[in-house]
């Protein structure tokens, strides 16, 4: 006792209780099993017991000393103390269906630091308070306290390329929130709440009281990803906990559970459904308001995951079927007029009569009622969406593990064939829906790129023939997804292998059955006959300023001979 007086002061008499073991107590209920140490009072042991690891073993966010939770202090006689190292003394206790964990650190029978955890029935996030009594004898009150939280992310996931990736630190500032990119590595900010995301699952510290001048952390601890490795990321919290009237009272929350927005967005109020990963801006409303809804209406008559994928994927093209059909109707358009283009041009041949040639094309196609840019804004349209389900795939929990054919997981990469070495960029499995989806694309570009052509006006002289390059795209783009797609989520390639062929079978239709390419060469014609329409004044100030660009390089022509 003389040796911990000496060594701890008035803290020795926690070392003097019968908590004074290494002894833990356990916090569960229908979604959690966390096992919280007398030793430093803080989560050993945090166990999600609807999951498991990528090869079916318990899966734990905090075991084997990954996670340390410390409030370090100056006492009143000037040591520097740790409560990582002291001996707290647990109580449990109900509240109605609740459960209450309190963990006293004591210096007297009366005179403490407690931890208080609550844990609620089916909840992922316990309330958790630090506050003390008559401890401004035994803390120097004139100093804060500094609560510190470390974490090393476990591997749980096949893909240590993709976990490691979406591994990532969120947080909430001054009501905005953020994520902590690799570039940053450290910042300071006053903080809400801060999520350490392993991916699917998160540990999450909230607290009511926003920390001052919080310095946060993250460490990528995967030096070489063709190693196993155990831990991805580090993430380190350090904050300034303030003693008020000599005492200290936060209330906090902890979560341990998985990254899912809607699990999220029941916390009204905090934002944390934010730091779900679901895409910035545009991409992000398309996943909340579209595809998770859709998502969830067919997932809620049909357990398999990849007929969801499939159904989800024929919704979506169906409603894109009218921008594919204007496409088309506006190629054909093209393709009419594309002799008199072409007779424009030889017209008007040579650089002195650019302006000249593309005046006349410009008439020519308003005349017709072609739009040159309509060819454009199918891609511009389906752009948002392709990369929204970019983000949407690798985030959704519920493909998490859902077999699908050849796919023991649609969150992570199929698996036909393991490779005797590795390919760089490509590496040492094959994956058959990413070569699927592949082959689809390749048609797909294959049976658009006349469409693409004859968007395009005739080539002008001294302009690029855009033939070639379109060629070579048709052949790259599929090489480029092949590898690209071979490590990610094989629900995402079977999203985009149907997208290719439901698209294909669309085209067809419309082609062969839809369009009547001699109606629309009767329906030019009747528009060129019909007198022009007064000019908008945007079209008269467009013509005034290539006619004024025409004669200014008229001028120039005739000064240069």
């Amino acid at each position: 006792l003389e040796l911990a007086k000496k060594q701890l002061g008035d803290f020795a008499y926690s070392a003097t209780l019968p908590s004074a073991t290494d002894n833990e107590t356990v916090l569960e209920n229908e979604l959690l099993k966390i096992k919280v140490a007398n030793k430093g009072g803080q989560p050993i042991e945090v166990e999600l017991k609807d999951y498991k690891t990528h090869d079916q073993k318990p899966l734990y966010l905090i075991k084997d000393s990954n996670s340390l939770f410390n409030i370090g202090f100056t006492t009143a006689d000037n040591r520097t103390l740790n409560t990582k190292d002291l001996y707290f003394e647990p109580t449990l206790s109900k509240n109605g269906e609740n459960t209450i964990l309190s963990m006293k650190l004591k210096v007297a029978a009366d005179r403490y630091l407690e931890y208080v955890y609550e844990i609620k029935p089916n909840d992922y996030m316990l309330n958790f308070i630090v506050r003390s009594q008559g401890m401004n004898r035994a803390i120097n009150t004139s100093q804060n306290l500094a609560l510190a939280w470390d974490l090393k992310a476990y591997r749980n996931e096949k893909s240590l390329q993709s976990e490691n990736m979406y591994s990532e630190m969120y947080f909430k500032s001054d009501g905005d929130v953020s994520y902590l990119s690799p570039e940053d590595e450290q910042i300071e900010e006053d903080l809400n709440w801060v999520v350490f995301k392993q991916h699917f699952f998160s540990s999450v510290l909230m607290t009511e009281t926003p920390f001052s001048k919080t310095e946060i952390t993250s460490k990528n601890l995967v030096e070489n990803e063709d190693i196993d490795t155990t831990y991805t990321k580090q993430f380190t919290l350090k904050a300034p906990l303030e003693m008020k009237s000599g005492e200290l009272n936060y209330a906090m929350n902890w979560y341990y559970g998985p990254t899912d927005y809607k699990t999220f967005k029941k916390y009204k109020g905090t934002d944390l459904h934010e730091a779900a990963s679901l895409g910035w801006g545009i991409f992000g409303w398309i996943n909340r308001f579209i595809f998770i809804p859709v998502f969830d209406m067919l997932s809620s008559f049909i357990s398999n995951y990849g007929l969801i994928i499939i159904l989800m994927t024929i919704v979506v093209r169906i409603i894109m079927s009218p921008v594919v059909y204007k496409s088309y109707v506006s190629s054909a358009k093209m393709k009419v007029i594309r002799p008199e283009m072409q007779e424009i041009n030889e017209k008007y041949p040579g650089k002195e009569n650019a302006m000249k040639r593309q005046q006349e094309i410009m008439a020519l196609q308003r005349k017709a009622g072609v739009n040159p840019l309509s060819g454009c804004i199918p891609a511009l349209i389906q752009m948002p969406v392709f990369f929204a389900l970019f983000k949407f795939f690798p985030s959704a929990i519920e493909l998490r593990q859902k077999s699908f054919l050849w796919a023991n997981d649609l969150s992570s990469y199929d698996v036909i064939a393991h490779l005797p070495f590795k390919i760089p960029f490509y590496g040492e499995h094959i994956s058959l829906f990413p070569i699927l989806a592949s082959v689809a694309i390749f048609f797909y570009m294959k049976m658009t790129q006349s469409q693409q052509l004859n968007m395009q006006a005739p080539p002008q002289e001294g302009m690029p023939d855009m033939t070639q390059m379109m060629k070579i795209m048709m052949y790259l783009s599929p090489i480029m997804m092949l590898f690209f797609f071979n490590n990610y989520a094989s629900g995402l390639s079977l999203y985009y292998f149907i997208s290719n062929l439901l698209t294909i079978a669309i085209m067809l239709v419309i082609k062969n059955y839809v369009i009547d390419e001699d109606k629309i060469h009767a329906q030019i014609q009747e528009n060129k006959a019909r007198p022009d329409k007064p000019k908008s004044k945007f079209r008269q100030r467009l013509d005034d300023a290539m006619k004024q660009a025409q004669e200014q390089q008229s001028t120039q022509q005739r000064r240069k001979k």
